[in-house]
Parts: structure tokens; sequence; C-alpha cells
């Protein structure tokens, strides 16, 4: 019963009550003020609050999914263990709008969806005076950018979007060294696709920046990264290409580990491996595999790797042979 008269820890229970509709007031006029602080272009940090799972990363890129699941299906069954995240390319000249659909698709098998967004035309090279990246800073195709952030902020869960990868090196015309672009150019575009996004509020975004593996001649990394407040994590790509460019076998460290101690020394932000690949000729590629998932054991600043499935320059799939498969199973198994 309610007494009329207001007792010492009625009196207490009232301050605290009071205390806590200050406090969440409080919280709502901050978050309004970091919302309005993500939203402007030229803010100090656009980052989205989405992230991914912590745990270490198993993703796959693999030829004609997410459009038939059939695939990723199989290859679950194969390696014994369901991706976490499962990438796809999707090229600006289809002018195709954000696949919703398939992103659910990819989201009920409980993995990410990743797409390596490429503003070009596969089929022109990397000269294309259509996709410089100062049309892009300029605005060129912001109808475009802004029916994928609203279409993705419908679809409501988190997706990664891997904007013009592989920026450091010269084979695409989003490259600082390709198509009359610098690195300046680079991040001006990267930026400003950023603040497209934010100013439709879409918030469901991770943003992945990911070089190809340092080399000779490539653009310096920190010359092309956007910086920290525009950037959510980082993925670096890279392939023992053996003697396919005329080179020689190399090691899941020798490929990697330079690009790995650059990125970690440009940023703290979590570290993947955008694109893994090794062919079956040249050397041992079991045995290749069996040291990236030793390596991986041992280099925890790498969260995750996501291998490239695909019969292409080389045969680079995980099933390219019973022994390749065997080995990365084991690996599996344990990371």
């Amino acid at each position: 019963m309610r007494t009329t008269h207001s007792s010492g820890r009625e009196t207490s229970a009232a301050l605290r009550r009071l205390a806590v509709l200050l406090l969440a007031l409080a919280t709502v006029a901050l978050g309004s003020v970091g919302s309005a602080a993500a939203a402007r272009p030229g803010g100090a940090s656009v980052t989205g609050a989405t992230t991914v799972s912590a745990d270490q990363t198993f993703g796959v890129a693999m030829p004609d999914v997410p459009w038939t699941m059939a695939p990723l299906s199989a290859l679950t069954a194969s390696v014994g263990r369901a991706p976490t995240s499962v990438m796809w390319y999707a090229a600006w000249s289809d002018n195709a709008a954000f696949p919703a659909a398939q992103a659910a698709d990819v989201a009920a098998t409980g993995a990410t969806p990743t797409i390596t967004w490429e503003p070009w035309n596969p089929a022109g090279g990397a000269t294309q005076p259509a996709y410089t990246l100062d049309r892009i800073t300029a605005g060129a195709f912001d109808s475009y950018l802004t029916s994928w952030a609203r279409q993705i902020r419908s679809y409501g869960k988190p997706v990664v979007l891997r904007f013009a990868h592989e920026m450091n090196g010269s084979w695409y015309p989003w490259s600082a060294q390709a198509n009359g672009n610098t690195a300046g150019d680079y991040v001006a575009a990267w930026k400003h696709v950023r603040s497209v996004f934010s100013k439709q509020r879409t918030s469901n975004v991770v943003w992945s920046w990911s070089p190809n593996v340092p080399y000779p001649g490539s653009t310096a990394l920190g010359a092309v990264y956007p910086g920290d407040g525009y950037v959510d994590q980082v993925a670096l790509d890279g392939y023992n290409w053996a003697t396919l460019q005329g080179g020689s076998w190399q090691s899941f460290w020798e490929v990697f580990g330079s690009g790995v101690a650059q990125l970690t020394a440009l940023t703290s932000k979590p570290l993947y491996l955008g694109e893994v690949g090794c062919p079956e000729d040249g050397g041992d590629k079991a045995a290749w595999v069996a040291d990236m998932f030793s390596t991986l054991a041992t280099h925890q600043e790498i969260r995750g790797f996501t291998w490239f499935d695909f019969q292409k320059e080389a045969d680079w799939r995980i099933e390219s042979s019973t022994a390749t498969l065997d080995a990365f199973r084991a690996g599996l198994s344990t990371y």
C-alpha cells in the first residue's frame, strides 16, 4: 500500500528515477549528435556501428554463388564447415540493384555477405575514362550510390562492402597508377562514397579497404589509405603465383608477411586476407595449405581469410586435388 506521505526511501527512489531519466535523455542527445556527425561528408569520422564477428573468419568466393547456392552447399559438405563469409563481385557497369534476395540467402547459411564493389566495366581494361576516380568524387555516380545505400539500409542486416580493391596496383581503372588517377584521387573517391552512404544513414555496412600485397613498384599503402575514420576493416589480397608470372613458388608467409607487417604498422583496424589462392602446378599445394593454417595459428592479428575458389588463371580451387581438399579440411577442423 502506498502512503500519502513521502518516506526517506520513497524520496531516494524518486531521486534515483530522476537520475535514470536524465541519463537516458543525455544518452539520446549524444546519440543524435553522433549520428549527425557521422552524416557529415567532411566529418572526422563516418565509421558505421556495424561490425562482423570477432571470431576467425573462413570466407569463400565461388563461381555463380550467390545466384545459385548449390556449389556453396557442396563445398560445405566437402570441407566439413560452413563459411562464415561469402564474397562475390559486382561491377558498376551492370547498374544493378543491390542483390537483397541473394544477400539474404547467404545470411540464411550463417555467413556474412561480402561484395567486392568494382567501379568499372570488366570488359574494358584498366583505361576507362568513364570510371576515373575524380568522376566518382565529382558525383557522376551519386544516383547509383544512393540507390545502393538505401537498398542496403532497407535490407537491414550486415553487409561487407569491399570497394575498389587492389588499388595499389595498376590493373584496374580505379588503381592509383592507372586511368589518369593519383593516390590522392583514390582517397578522395573513397571518402566521397562513404559520405553518400552516411547521408542516407546506412549503418549496416562494414567498409573493407583491401589492397594487394605490396610488390616492387606498387603504390605505398599509406598513400592510398583513407584513414581510420573511413575504414572499418582492412583486407590484404595475395596469391602464390608460382611460375605463372615468371616467378617461383612462394610459401604462404612469403606471399603475405611483408604486407601484414605494413598494414599493422599503418592501422589497428581488424585485419583479414581478402583473397587467398595457390595453384597445384609448381609445388605442393596441399603442403602450402597446411602451412597456411599453421601460420595463421601463430598470427592472431589476422582475423580470417577468403579463399578464391575459382579455376581461372590456374586451378585455385579447394578441391583441385584430393590431397589439397584433405589438407584444407584438416586445417579448418582446428581453425
